[in-house]
């Protein structure tokens, strides 16, 4: 079953249109209106005002005062009025005695008998006008009184047929309709430009279809995890929902504000003010790494434009993680081929017949590993930095870096709280040994120096902190650029595939996480040294009131790094041979 054919609305554009349409129809009709019962009344005044005018020459004509003093006045009036009906525009002409008995008319059948209509006000001695219907049928008639030496000797009365008002008004209103319809018409044709232009925005919708377009677009803007943000011409803000503020860090009223305005790091103000499109950027903010588009909203001259964000903050985490096992891999990788060599020594040794020089070589490569291994669990016993920086080592001695853990070293497992997890350590002292290893590489002596350790005691009046030290024998940082290292894009090694001078960034985003603070000076022995200051909980967070804090230099909150064992004046880590 065929259900019926329901009409679509009329588009938003269409009912304007004959909204408008009427609008325009009933006030040009109203107009013509209004002018037509102007016109008509004026017309009438007009009429009155001319007919008075006539009957007063008429009644101060010496020529008519002296043939009412003749026995016959009609003889000479009827004459006379007959010619000034000719040259005057009006419809009759009459002249009375006091009585009101006609001694002229237009009708000669009616000379002699009475007026009709009133002369009462004229016996008075006053003039006046009114509309009335006598022998002629409706005008608009003037009264005159006729005085001869003070007293009245007849009366005048000249007038205007209503008919003849009337059709002189016909002609102005068919000339008003003929400019009504003009700009009914020209109002029709700019009603119909006007909205075949608001059809074209409005892609032809009706009033109930923009209203639900307006709902749906309000609830996907706010329901889209990812920021977007609209700026127009003049990179204004003009819109911006809530993934945009919370991944900016801006608050309150940003619409209308421009972007240079809104406090954001200048890298990110930069690429937000750039008038070419960006696709895919990494930019920082003090707590998130986040991935920026921009586009130009099309349409001829600039309008604007469109800029997405993306927060890969826990995802560049990931990558840092996974870029460590990676490292981890291919330094297991690297031990195991020593490892082979070292056992095919020790064969060899074994087929040459020198058994004990086998047995004692395996044990030395063996005590020297172990040795090394326990030296630097010794010296940082929190399992992560620990794994990291055997990976590190190896690493670092495949690209003929020596990765050293200074005597200041002392870390416990279980030092650390949880408020500082794992993955915010590996991105710290992970990427400052990149840096330093970078930096060393090739230099005279290439040295990379790692110091961690908990400083301070703890307490409500002196923070305990966690100082991540890294220093390398490279070429150092000018002191003028001691701040922008820290910046994304910064690096003085050649720009890779995926771009450099994000390591840094990221350190400093990290430890601005936490509330740290992060410097670079110059290494006592040349060279760079980049600190990392980690605030610590107090001891009364830390530990129950009732609890007596560890003592001796590796408890928590320690007063200063914890003195090494003596043979653990600077530990080499394993990473290659010995």
């Amino acid at each position: 079953m065929r259900l019926p054919h329901v009409p679509r609305p009329r588009s938003l554009a269409g009912q304007l249109f004959a909204m408008q349409a009427v609008l325009i129809a009933v006030v040009v009709a109203g107009c013509a209106l209004f002018t037509y019962v102007s016109d008509r009344s004026q017309a009438e005044d007009a009429a009155g005002r001319q007919a008075e005018a006539v009957a007063r020459s008429v009644a101060d004509a010496p020529s008519v005062r002296a043939a009412i003093r003749t026995s016959d006045p009609t003889k000479l009036l009827q004459p006379y009025t007959t010619e000034v009906l000719s040259h005057t525009e009006v419809d009759f002409v009459t002249i009375m005695n006091p009585r009101g008995i006609r001694w002229t008319h237009p009708d000669t059948t009616l000379i002699g008998k009475h007026f009709l209509g009133h002369t009462a006000r004229a016996l008075r001695g006053e003039a006046f006008t009114e509309t009335y219907t006598g022998s002629l049928g409706p005008s608009v008639r003037a009264v005159v009184p006729i005085t001869d030496d003070g007293r009245i000797v007849g009366l005048v009365s000249a007038g205007i047929r209503v008919d003849v008002i009337t059709a002189r008004v016909q002609d102005q209103v068919a000339a008003l309709l003929g400019v009504a319809a003009g700009a009914l018409a020209l109002g029709a044709v700019g009603t119909y430009v006007a909205n075949a232009r608001l059809r074209r925005h409005t892609h032809n919708m009706n009033a109930t279809e923009l209203s639900r377009m307006h709902d749906y677009h309000q609830a996907a803007l706010h329901a889209v995890r990812e920021g977007l943000l609209m700026l127009d011409g003049q990179f204004r803000v003009a819109l911006i929902n809530d993934g945009g503020r919370e991944l900016l860090g801006v608050s309150g009223e940003v619409v209308g504000r421009s972007v240079a305005e809104l406090g954001l790091p200048a890298p990110l103000t930069g690429a937000l003010l750039a008038s070419e499109p960006r696709t895919d950027e990494v930019h920082l903010t003090a707590t998130r790494v986040l991935i920026l588009n921009t586009s130009p909203v099309s349409g001829g001259e600039r309008r604007g434009s469109v800029v997405t964000l993306r927060d890969v903050t826990e995802l560049q985490s990931l990558m840092g993680e996974l870029n460590s096992e990676r490292g981890f891999t291919q330094a297991l990788r690297s031990q195991a081929h020593e490892a082979a060599n070292r056992l095919h020594t020790v064969v060899s040794l074994i087929e040459l017949g020198r058994a004990e020089e086998a047995v004692d070589f395996a044990t030395a490569e063996l005590e020297l590993a172990q040795a090394l291994t326990d030296q630097v669990v010794a010296a940082v016993g929190e399992p992560v930095l620990a794994a990291l920086l055997l990976g590190k080592a190896a690493q670092a001695n495949e690209r003929g870096v020596e990765l050293v853990v200074s005597q200041d070293s002392r870390l416990d497992d279980g030092l650390l709280p949880s408020s500082l997890p794992a993955r915010d350590l590996v991105t710290i002292l992970g990427n400052l040994i990149d840096n330093a290893v970078d930096a060393a590489q090739g230099s005279t002596g290439a040295r990379v120096t790692v110091t961690a350790f908990a400083d301070g005691t703890g307490t409500a009046t002196a923070a305990a902190h966690l100082v991540l030290r890294v220093s390398d024998t490279g070429a150092g940082v000018d002191p003028a650029h001691a701040e922008e290292v820290f910046e994304r894009g910064w690096s003085t090694k050649p720009a890779g595939p995926g771009g450099r001078g994000l390591g840094l960034a990221l350190v400093r985003q990290t430890v601005r996480r936490h509330e740290g603070t992060l410097r670079v000076t110059e290494a006592a022995g040349g060279g760079a040294e980049f600190e990392a200051r980690i605030p610590l909980p107090t001891v009364s967070s830390a530990a129950a009131p009732d609890e007596e804090a560890p003592a001796g230099p590796g408890a928590a909150g320690t007063a200063g790094p914890r003195e090494p064992a003596p043979d653990c004046a600077q530990h080499a880590l394993p990473g290659g041979d010995a």
